[in-house]
């Protein structure tokens, strides 16, 4: 959701077309212009620091460092704040007849709905999947509950509802179904901002010697992680080497306690969290594969970027992924260890060929999005 809503905020402040942003922060939200929002964009983007955390910020004990700072920011560029209750007011900064995007399943309520219509606004909610209500064994506590209520306040309150995959828009409209209203709704796919691969970026023993796969993605429960420890207590030690690039989430104890034991047992596993966007791509060029076996996706941009980038895919069919990629990855069991452990093997010793494949583009997406909205 970072990426995609920060290729938003790069898109829009191309355009003629004045842009601001409303952020909530501790207290209020705070109203950026062009200047304010390309300052943002300037920090996410490396090329400007973050500034000191304010009084306020330090005195919030919700917020760690790096969100004390980001507020702190906020406020310091903001042509306005106001509390909660004044939102009302700070919006008359706004012209008429605005379009509000909300682009990160974040910030919807409908005091900002309520406010947007006193501007003869129009609101718009991108939804990037409805994995918390399809699976909710594999969330944080508290998520399910958010999201519904999230859900239903874009199905009442939207005049657009943006949709990754058509997948997607299946999976919310029949979520909404129940709760009275379904919003006209656009299908555009992600673009893909590629990153450059950076083999200079690859710390001491990267890449390994020996063939190797590539797991992407936080280590949470969705995402499966568990068959890739049994597909790789079953592969042979000295053959290809399992590299996981994502750091360690939440309510996967066992598979932690499993991933821990099989390092110290000498198994041909890795974790190596924190590597840089052009690491991870250099990664997946020399990779035999990427191994992929999620439950849910609402679109799978690292399903995207390495097909992209020529790397072999070993996945789960997954509607979304069949509508994205097509023929092009090879569909395995995500309960078959067995069928896994007898196509990585031979993928190990004879490498598949580059998939040939041209990803979809932000260009695309947003010349779909911004006619409708």
């Amino acid at each position: 959701m970072d990426r995609v809503e920060r290729a938003y905020l790069s898109h829009l402040l191309t355009l003629d077309t004045p842009v601001y942003g409303l952020a909530k922060v501790a207290g209020g939200y705070v109203l950026l212009d062009r200047d304010g929002l390309s300052a943002i964009l300037d920090r996410v983007d490396g090329h400007a620091p973050w500034g000191r955390r304010d009084t306020l910020a330090r005195l919030s004990r919700r917020l760690d460092l790096w969100q004390g700072r980001a507020q702190s920011d906020l406020r310091r560029l903001a042509i306005a704040k106001a509390p909660r209750i004044a939102l009302g007011w700070l919006l008359r900064h706004l012209p008429n007849g605005l379009v509000y995007l909300n682009t990160g399943h974040s910030a919807l309520s409908a005091r900002v709905i309520s406010a947007v219509r006193r501007r003869q606004g129009r609101v718009s909610v991108l939804l990037h999947d409805t994995i918390p209500l399809d699976f909710p064994q594999f969330q944080r506590a508290g998520t399910v509950e958010r999201f519904h209520r999230m859900l239903k306040l874009a199905g009442n309150g939207a005049d657009l509802l943006i949709y990754n995959s058509a997948a997607t828009r299946a999976a919310v409209e029949r979520h909404l179904t129940p709760m009275g209203r379904i919003p006209p709704g656009v299908v555009a796919h992600l673009g893909l901002d590629l990153s450059t691969p950076r083999a200079g970026d690859l710390p001491e023993g990267l890449p390994p010697a020996q063939p190797y796969f590539v797991a992407l993605g936080t280590v949470e429960p969705r995402k499966n992680h568990a068959l890739l420890l049994d597909i790789w207590q079953k592969m042979p030690r000295d053959g290809a080497r399992l590299l996981i690039c994502g750091a360690r989430g939440w309510r996967n104890e066992e598979t932690f306690a499993t991933l821990d034991r099989m390092k110290a047992e000498g198994a041909a596993v890795e974790e190596w969290p924190g590597l840089t966007d052009g690491a991870v791509a250099a990664l997946l060029e020399g990779a035999r594969g990427l191994v992929f076996p999620s439950f849910a996706e609402g679109f799978g941009l690292p399903l995207i970027e390495a097909a992209a980038l020529g790397c072999p895919i070993f996945c789960c069919d997954l509607p979304v992924t069949r509508e994205v990629l097509g023929d092009i990855p090879v569909y395995l069991p995500m309960d078959d260890v067995y069928s896994w452990v007898q196509e990585l093997e031979n993928v190990a010793e004879t490498p598949r060929a580059a998939p040939d494949y041209t990803p979809p583009t932000w260009q695309d997406h947003f010349k779909t999005v911004l006619k409708m909205t």
